[in-house]
């Protein structure tokens, strides 16, 4: 116990005092001298007092306040005087506390229960919130702290199930026309949404689990069907004519408020952008996300709309399964032409408790519906998750999950995945970073496991390389790789003078950024002789360290993004005392003798000779290094259908707005003075800083709030990219680095297109028309 003034913050008293029973969990305040505790069996309450300086110790067995009481307990916090909660299993006790300190079982309920703070409603009264979950039903009561009997208000309002069970809530009030209290009921529920009830009616909903976005990814829209039925026909015919009728209400302005809303709606649901098929450009999609609380939202890209949402029952708190955190959201069906019937779907992975070797769980949800398909209970952890490049015959992807223990478990668990993953066996490599202990290792499959853990799906593993970093002089900070799904468009880059330089394409690369172990604390925090900042590229399959760079005189944080054979990363100078971002790419010298682009035209060329990572790869890098003005929090790349575009950066900047950056920016070959075969190519010249154009920002004047990630999508128009930035805001866009040259703008004149026929026609026929004319004349003569 500390006694502290409060105006100089001396301290006046401290005491302490010793249990020898131990604590287990939260203490709840019940007076301003008095608070309940556990003692470490759970069993056995404890009011400790801090009357007159003194700290004393009261214990009260909660077999002899409940005579069926079985199993540890767990207080419910509260700020209420005199009252607390504690919850036995699935049972809620409501216990009073007296003057005296003597206990006393006010409410009991097999109900999940939630109590507000308590709210002061007058001098010497205060008033608190109970809140009940029954079914598809929520029961509010409102009651006065002394006096348990009498209710100030009691309401039940129907609830949605996949909101979950009330997590939070908070009470205020105000003084109705007959001067009596009303009161409002601020609820936060499982899935992390709010709700406004006043009335016994939910006034008002915001899903702010949106705000702690975990994991994206996107699916397509079904096909437009051909063809309508005589039912489908007649409903539209009767919208139609509601509709026309509604608009002519409107032009009358004879239009309700309730007609105004019902003809913005129509508008609405009419509109191009939120129709639930494909488009011909491919801008429609579901941005399937995955929140913190475990909930999964299907959002649209035309309007943002939330189309589904379901909260997984996989990463619901439960007795199995009491601290689930939800991991990763890969693809998992993707039907294509020959299987349109299927429904694609997506797979949930989670584990229940932040330990490592916590048992894994996994959902099945298709993206269409919302519904979930399937879940499963591992009795095994998850440690890693490898998506592999095979799908078997209903379009299912392979994937390979990695446990604590290094087993490598193959999901589906069908017959025929597994066949197929055992045709692949030897062609599986992955790795794995240990960033504490500043190790790379990597990893190949050995052969089924052997032992308790044996199964049809389980596989030893073998450890195939290791790159250890001397824990006394580096520190991994970050590590980045490309995306799995990067098309790229071309090996070959054509240079000045004509030549070819061939890019080193290769989905086994890893970054690695390091940092002095002095230098990885905050920025500043070292001098720049302490602090360095090491880069390094290397192959995955070998363990063979490609490329390394010292950036002497640096610290982190990193950031960085891997794309076709460049990485950039952002790191901070504390020589010049100026954040800068370094790029690397690396070229292919194997295929040096192919640099004439005649040799490609005829044929004479060894670009089909197989190659090996095993063999050692000649290659060459270049590297350049640039001031930047902003603190960066993420940054990402764009990406196309086929990979023709040209890139740009979207860098994430520490005001929450999007930044695109040319890649040209980030060429290493810039000189100060580029030659004219230079400048044709594309070649900016050398400055020492990348410049920040003010229309660059794809956000604009807006700003995503708490920006934690951005997400790229190629759509089918090979211009155009679509970008999904998410933190506390969503934000979503349209992007052509290479601007919209295989379609028209929004903004195109058709009636001057429709003009200029119609005029170039008629000037056609009539130059027909008078040449015939002529002809006819000439001919009489």
């Amino acid at each position: 116990m500390y006694q502290i003034n409060a105006l100089n913050g001396e301290l006046l008293k401290h005491e302490s005092a010793a249990f020898s029973g131990g604590f287990l969990g939260e203490v709840s305040p019940v007076f301003s001298e008095t608070v309940v505790a556990l003692d470490s069996t759970g069993l056995i309450l404890l009011t400790i007092s801090f009357q007159n300086g003194k700290i004393s110790f009261q214990q009260t067995p909660i077999s002899n306040l409940v005579k069926d009481s079985f199993g540890p307990a767990k207080i419910i916090p509260s700020s209420v005087t005199g009252i607390f909660a504690i919850k036995m299993n699935a049972v809620t006790i409501v216990i009073r506390v007296t003057d005296e300190n003597k206990m006393e079982v006010v409410e009991k309920t097999n109900h999940e229960t939630s109590i507000s703070d308590a709210l002061s409603i007058s001098e010497g009264q205060q008033a608190f919130a109970l809140v009940q979950h029954a079914g598809h039903e929520i029961h509010l009561r409102v009651k006065l702290a002394h006096n348990w009997d009498d209710n100030l208000l009691k309401e039940s309002v129907k609830m949605d199930q996949h909101r979950g069970l009330v997590h939070k809530i908070y009470i205020n009030n105000y003084i109705r026309t007959d001067k009596s209290y009303g009161f409002r009921a601020l609820i936060v529920m499982e899935d992390d949404s709010l709700l406004l009830l006043q009335q016994g009616e939910i006034v008002w909903s915001r899903e702010d689990g949106l705000a702690s976005i975990i994991d994206v990814t996107t699916s397509e829209l079904p096909v437009e069907r051909d063809g309508v039925s005589v039912a489908k026909v007649e409903h539209n015919l009767f919208e139609w004519l509601k509709g026309h009728m509604l608009k002519l209400k409107g032009t009358l302005m004879l239009a309700s408020p309730q007609d105004i809303a019902a003809i913005q709606s129509m508008r609405l649901k009419n509109s191009e952008k939120s129709k639930m098929t494909r488009d011909h450009n491919g801008f429609r999609k579901l941005l399937i996300v995955l929140t913190r609380a475990g909930k999964l939202f299907a959002l649209h890209t035309g309007d943002g709309h939330i189309v589904w949402s379901h909260l997984l029952q996989s990463l619901q708190k439960s007795k199995m399964c009491q601290h689930p955190i939800g991991l990763n959201l890969y693809k998992w069906q993707v039907p294509h032409h020959h299987a349109m019937d299927e429904n694609p779907s997506v797979l949930v992975i989670g584990k229940c408790g932040p330990s490592s070797d916590a048992p894994g769980a996994l959902s099945f949800v298709d993206t269409y519906t919302g519904k979930e398909l399937s879940s499963l209970s591992l009795v095994h952890s998850v440690a890693q998750v490898i998506p592999l490049p095979y799908t078997d015959s209903t379009e299912q992807r392979l994937h390979l999950l990695i446990d604590a223990d290094k087993h490598a478990h193959v999901y589906p668990k069908t017959p025929e995945a597994i066949s197929i993953f055992e045709r692949e066996f030897s062609n599986i490599y992955w790795y794995s970073v240990e960033d504490d202990n500043g190790i790379i290792k990597g990893h190949a499959l050995r052969g089924k496991c052997t032992g308790e853990v044996a199964d049809e799906v389980c596989f030893d593993t073998r450890e195939l390389w290791s790159i250890v970093f001397p824990s006394e002089s580096e520190k991994i900070i970050a590590t980045v790789t490309r995306k799995l799904n990067e098309v790229v468009h071309t090996q070959a880059k054509v240079i000045a003078d004509q030549e070819v330089m061939y890019k080193y394409i290769s989905r086994n690369l890893l970054f690695v950024a390091t940092v002095a172990l002095k230098g990885s604390g905050e920025i500043g925090s070292v001098t720049p002789e302490e602090s360095w900042l090491v880069a390094y590229l290397i192959d995955t399959v070998t363990g063979r360290i490609l490329h390394r760079v010292t950036h002497h005189g640096s610290q982190g944080p990193v950031h960085a993004v891997f794309s076709e054979n460049w990485v950039v990363y952002h790191y901070f100078n504390l020589k010049a005392h100026r954040y800068e971002m370094s790029v690397i790419e690396i070229y292919d010298q194997s295929r040096a003798d192919n640099k004439d682009v005649w040799k490609l035209v005829l044929g004479k060329h060894n670009l089909t000779s197989p190659i090996s990572l095993y063999s050692r790869p000649d290659v060459i890098t270049k590297s350049q290094s640039y001031f930047f003005t902003h603190s960066v929090k993420t940054i990402a790349v764009t990406s196309t259908t086929k990979g023709i575009s040209s890139k740009q950066l979207l860098i994430g900047t520490i005001g929450d707005q999007v930044l695109a950056l040319d890649k040209r920016f980030l060429d290493p070959r810039r000189t100060v003075n580029p030659t004219q075969a230079e400048k044709e190519e594309g070649i900016i010249p050398l400055t020492d800083s990348l410049p920040i154009i003010p229309q660059s920002y794809v956000t604009h004047a807006l700003r995503v709030e708490g920006l934690r990630g951005i997400i790229t999508v190629p759509a089918k128009l090979e211009s155009t990219t679509l970008i999904f930035a998410h933190g506390v805001d969503l934000f979503f866009t349209q992007l052509a680095p290479s601007r919209t040259y295989d379609s028209l703008t929004d903004d195109f004149n058709y009636a001057l297109l429709l003009i200029t026929i119609v005029a170039l026609m008629a000037a056609i026929f009539v130059t027909w028309t008078l040449s015939e004319r002529k002809e006819l004349q000439e001919n009489w003569r």
